[in-house]
């Protein structure tokens, strides 16, 4: 019997999304309880973000509230002005919540969460708009599953069905013999510092070059015993995300 169109599965487990104000508002309130348990207020930003590695972060912190929402939301909840800010001093950092940023709370020591986050880093691969950290170019030839990144004893030729592949994203100069992939002349895929595109980042990907460095930058951080704030360094800028 054919499945009648009106049937629909509904999962009963799926979390409904609310609505925005609702969400703000839920966010507001989250922060204000969480200024009640911890002493120190992180706020940091993010190069290459990276879903994935968030989580990474939000695990290592499992005793702390780690929060990439809207800014102005944040920034309302820890206090624009002395006479808004929840705590002596809050209304600072809350004036420096600006762009793509986040805050932690935590009541581990400064220096432990300074210098975990600054040997934070997880390398992945480059997204169309990032800045080409070296260049990078196939050598003629026979082309590899590493682009020439392995000595060719060490690599394994790359499968002939790719070749049309190449082609698309801009690899003219290759052609097919006896099965094989050859590039007649060696091809730059990228030169250093500069602007990638979707066909260079997917080349790059295709042999396994990783660009992106997914980092987390403390730019200042807040703490209840003193009410004061500490900046640590300037937000370079980040890639803009909602929040996580």
């Amino acid at each position: 019997m054919p499945k009648s169109k009106r049937q629909k599965l509904i999962h009963t487990s799926t979390t409904p999304k609310l609505p925005p104000r609702q969400r703000s508002a839920t966010l507001f309130t989250a922060i204000r309880a969480s200024l009640d348990q911890y002493t120190h207020v992180f706020l940091f930003s993010v190069d290459n973000m990276r879903n994935t590695y968030l989580k990474d972060v939000r695990q290592h912190f499992s005793d702390s509230r780690l929060y990439f929402g809207k800014t102005k939301v944040m920034a309302k909840a820890l206090g624009l002005t002395p006479s808004e800010e929840y705590a002596p001093g809050l209304s600072e950092l809350g004036g420096m919540l600006k762009g793509s940023v986040g805050i932690l709370l935590s009541n581990r020591p400064v220096e432990e969460v300074l210098e975990w986050f600054s040997d934070f880093v997880e390398l992945d691969f480059a997204r169309a708009g990032a800045v080409a950290n070296r260049t990078f170019t196939v050598p003629a030839g026979v082309v590899h599953s590493t682009g020439g990144q392995q000595a060719e004893e060490d690599d394994v030729p790359l499968p002939h069905s790719l070749e049309v592949t190449l082609r698309k994203w801009g690899m003219t100069n290759t052609r097919l013999d006896k099965g094989k992939v050859v590039l007649d002349a060696d091809y730059t895929v990228c030169t250093e510092d500069e602007v990638l595109d979707s066909q260079q980042t997917a080349i790059l990907k295709l042999f396994g070059v990783a660009m992106a460095e997914f980092r987390v930058r403390v730019v200042a951080h807040w703490s209840a015993a003193t009410g004061e704030v500490t900046t640590v360094e300037e937000d370079a800028g980040v890639e803009s995300m909602e929040e996580a």
